[in-house]
């Protein structure tokens, strides 16, 4: 029987708690170096993946990029969020802001051609917070997740800067199709476009426009225009008791 390695799931796990630890804690920076590079090699070694040295060597020299789009993230936060106090508290407590920075270090990987690590990296994200950002996907800069569980961002998916996502929202593709794994399945999201709480938007040819609100609730498999206001109506009733008894 072949093996596949599954304990690498471990060995992939603290490695990416120790990536993000390493963006952020300039104190520890050549323990973390020795670290991060020694263990790199390692699992792609177990992956059969050549050259480990040569692609981490690539993908370290794009970490201060990585970090200047994470603290533009962060700003987003604290800028969006009225419960947020001050920038400390995004890096340290906010789930949201750790899964946006899970995703860029894997789609910096996914983007040279490393393909399983990353996904371990998104799945190891997905089980902590709640949001799954498949690595392939395109995210452009000072992207805001608010609470973020269930939010499901698919692999062909592209989002524009200044987008905000709430929880339980889907960008997802209409077929499942394994002939389609080449093709765009999933939508665009213009810039500064707002996505409410289970809001659910389907298909690679679907785009938001930019500048729009999508409601909470809503189920999307056609393209909106610019500057679009997009809710999904429903009647509450709202009746008196009488003597305790709802009539």
């Amino acid at each position: 029987m072949k093996s596949y390695n599954v304990c690498l799931k471990d060995t992939a796990k603290t490695f990416t708690k120790r990536l993000f630890y390493s963006l952020f804690d300039c104190e520890h920076e050549e323990e973390h170096d020795e670290y991060l590079e020694k263990t790199f090699i390692k699992i792609l070694s177990k992956l059969d993946i050549e050259d480990g040295k040569k692609l981490w060597d690539k993908f370290k020299f794009q970490l201060p990029e990585i970090r200047r789009k994470l603290d533009l993230d962060a700003i987003a936060f604290e800028k969006n969020d009225p419960a947020s106090h001050s920038l400390a508290e995004i890096y340290m407590a906010y789930p949201g802001f750790y899964a946006i920075s899970i995703y860029r270090l894997s789609n910096a990987l996914h983007r040279l051609g490393v393909y399983i690590l990353p996904r371990m990296m998104s799945e190891y994200i997905h089980g902590i917070t709640g949001v799954d950002i498949h690595p392939g996907a395109t995210i452009d800069e000072s992207f805001y997740i608010d609470h973020g569980t269930g939010i499901v961002i698919g692999e062909t998916s592209i989002i524009g800067k200044n987008v905000k996502i709430y929880q339980g929202v889907t960008l997802g593709g209409i077929s499942v199709s394994k002939s389609l794994a080449s093709t765009k399945r999933h939508p665009t999201i213009e810039d500064n476009v707002c996505i409410y709480a289970n809001a659910t938007i389907l298909g690679g040819d679907i785009s938001i426009g930019a500048n729009s609100v999508i409601g909470a609730n809503v189920w999307i498999t056609e393209s909106v225009p610019e500057n679009s206001l997009v809710t999904y109506q429903t009647k509450i009733k709202i009746r008196p008791k009488k003597n305790g008894i709802r009539k």
